[in-house]
């Protein structure tokens, strides 16, 4: 069964954890959107690993890693990841890692452009890692990006190079930044790739070969529903398509080709930079805070944390089609006395079930709140859902009714073996 694993909130849900936790039983693990701006953390046999660009699977042997073409690959990033990798002992083989002749490159350029307009946003700011990964993107909808084919004919690359540099560096002086020197930009980008070149190939044949052999394939989102660029809270998005819909257009594979969407939330809520978040609760985010949890993977930023908004949820599960839920950091609820569920939304005295599109009107929207006591006890030792304390099965049961979706896994822990099959 080839199956999508999806973020339904802001992304950093614990899709990295589920990843790993499925890999066990595919045979190839691939990524279709984002780039090194994401970050899943996976805790195997007590080992902390940080992954950006890589697929969650690399960790496992014997598994077939893609990174497909909607992806956008920092090669200096992705070098400096895999070296960080290997240092903990991960093997990373030319066979066990496969990346898309496909993708567009970011250059060291994208980033301080993109740290330009974060700057130039001032109090309207995205809250983007400034990793590059919009200017990457921008260049790929205006269609003057590079891709890592275009890499392979250095006398190409490097003309192409020039020429985006001279149009960065106008930008770049009209914020008054340091701008680049072309040949020192290439020459970086072409140092990285000698390492990353045994990886490139076109992935679109192996997927589809994979898939008719009856192989089994897990698609890895990056990043969450609410970043998706149509979907998510416009403009405080991303620049990809988070949803599951990115994973067959990222990739090469058809509609077709899936069986199931799991979809990942926490068992409340979190988000990181700029936009709005109707159930964000100070007294929730310094508690997580204090027990050490809920700082970002890539950038170390602290989490607004909020209650469980079952609004947001709601529509995660509808335009991704999930078939499944995998709820996770069930653990960090543990001591809450009383837990709240955001129902709908507020807007004007008119109750909605779903988020608006008016950017204006997550302003005014005041969330409608049920009650849930709380189970006060220790989750993190049940090794089986039915261990779980009954007052967190009734909190996972209402979630499920308000969604519409049936609850697959709980996470009540870090590692590997924290996960709960319902």
């Amino acid at each position: 069964m080839n199956t999508i694993v999806t973020g339904l909130q802001w992304g950093d849900e614990g899709k990295g954890k589920i990843v790993d936790y499925l890999t066990e039983t595919a045979d190839v693990v691939v990524r279709g959107q984002g780039g090194n701006n994401a970050g899943h953390t996976v805790i195997a046999k007590g080992t902390k690993y940080i992954l950006s660009l890589l697929p969650s699977g690399i960790l496992w042997d014997g598994k077939v890693n893609v990174i497909g073409n909607g992806v956008v690959v920092d090669p200096i990033g992705l070098v400096a990841e895999i070296g960080r990798l290997e240092a903990q002992g991960v093997s990373i083989t030319a066979d066990k890692l496969l990346i898309s002749d496909r993708c567009h490159v970011v250059l060291p350029l994208h980033k301080e452009l993109d740290a330009a307009r974060e700057a130039a946003l001032g109090d309207r700011k995205i809250g983007t890692t400034k990793r590059g990964i919009g200017p990457a993107y921008c260049d790929k909808i205006n269609r003057n990006g590079l891709r890592i084919a275009d890499v392979l004919d250095e006398a190409y690359f490097r003309e192409m190079v020039g020429y985006r540099t001279v149009e960065a560096n106008k930008v770049l002086a009209e914020y008054g930044l340091p701008t680049f020197d072309a040949k020192a930009q290439a020459d970086e980008v072409l140092t990285a790739f000698t390492r990353l070149r045994p990886h490139v190939t076109n992935t679109i044949p192996v997927l589809h070969k994979a898939w008719k052999e009856g192989k089994t394939i897990l698609f890895e989102g990056a990043q969450g529903t609410l970043l998706d660029i149509d979907f998510g809270t416009f403009p405080f998005v991303t620049s990809s398509n988070t949803t599951s819909g990115g994973s067959c257009t990222g990739t090469g594979m058809p509609p077709t080709a899936i069986q199931a969407v799991v979809g990942v939330c926490k068992a409340y809520t979190t988000r990181v930079g700029s936009g709005p978040f109707p159930t964000v609760d100070e007294g929730l985010s310094q508690y997580l805070h204090d027990l050490g949890r809920e700082f970002g993977a890539v950038t170390g930023r602290p989490r607004g944390c909020g209650w469980l908004d079952a609004v947001l949820l709601r529509h995660g599960c509808m335009v991704n089609g999930a078939t499944g839920l995998a709820v996770t950091n069930v653990d960090g609820l543990d001591q809450y006395e009383t837990l709240k569920i955001c129902t709908g939304y507020d807007i004007d005295g008119v109750i909605h079930e779903l988020p608006p599109a008016d950017r204006h009107a997550w302003d005014r929207a005041v969330p409608v709140y049920e009650e849930l006591p709380g189970w006060q006890q220790d989750t993190s030792g049940c090794t089986a859902f039915a261990d779980l304390p009954v007052n967190a099965k009734a909190y996972l049961q209402r979630l499920s009714d308000l969604c519409e979706t049936p609850v697959q896994f709980v996470g009540v822990g870090p590692d590997r073996a924290q996960t709960l099959v319902a």
